[in-house]
């Protein structure tokens, strides 16, 4: 039986077909896992998702398993050794970036909130089901452009609206799923 999915779900790495068919578009609350896709989100700008998606478990490893607390504490000798580790994006900007963001996370957790508090806030809690009225999804939105202020503001990096869109969909702010995909929710 084939089961129809999103046409950007490559069909021969399992590896994307288990992310677009149990992830994406599911709505996450667990606060590493928000971190954690905060952050590959920034690392794919200019990439491909399935690149960063084949070097996830490379970027565990290397950022102590998105605990934002080690994070924040990395010294110039870590920052040196994830630049020459080959399981990750070796760029500079990005791995500040992520030492930035486990610092903002930090800052917004003293505030009283936790990034799950935080995020789904700005839906209310339910997540929106994409508009396909158009024939296509789009790439950022009024929504994901406020909240990208809003991150920046609060010195998240690599934050930018179409990255914040593409997070949104990730975490499932926003199911985006086309509607021949058998996780489409527009019509239920």
């Amino acid at each position: 039986m084939t089961i129809n999915r999103c046409s950007w779900a490559n069909p021969a790495n399992p590896r994307y077909l288990d992310y677009h068919d149990h992830e994406w578009g599911t709505p996450c609350h667990d606060e590493r896992r928000l971190f954690e896709m905060l952050n590959l989100e920034g690392a794919q700008a200019g990439l491909s998702w399935e690149t960063i998606l084949n070097k996830r478990e490379s970027y565990r490893a290397a950022f102590d398993d998105w605990d934002p607390e080690k994070i924040a504490r990395y010294d110039d000798a870590k920052v040196a050794a994830l630049l020459a580790n080959p399981g990750i994006v070796r760029n500079r900007l990005k791995v500040a970036a992520a030492i930035g963001n486990a610092r903002a996370y930090l800052a917004l957790r003293d505030e009283g909130q936790t990034l799950d508090s935080y995020l789904w806030a700005w839906v209310d809690g339910t997540p929106i089901v994409g508009d396909w009225s158009a024939g296509t999804r789009p790439s950022k939105t009024a929504l994901s452009d406020r909240i990208s202020k809003d991150l920046s503001k609060r010195g998240f990096k690599f934050v930018g609206s179409t990255i914040v869109y593409a997070y949104m969909q990730g975490i499932g702010m926003v199911d985006d799923h086309a509607p021949h995909c058998f996780r489409y929710a527009g019509a239920a």
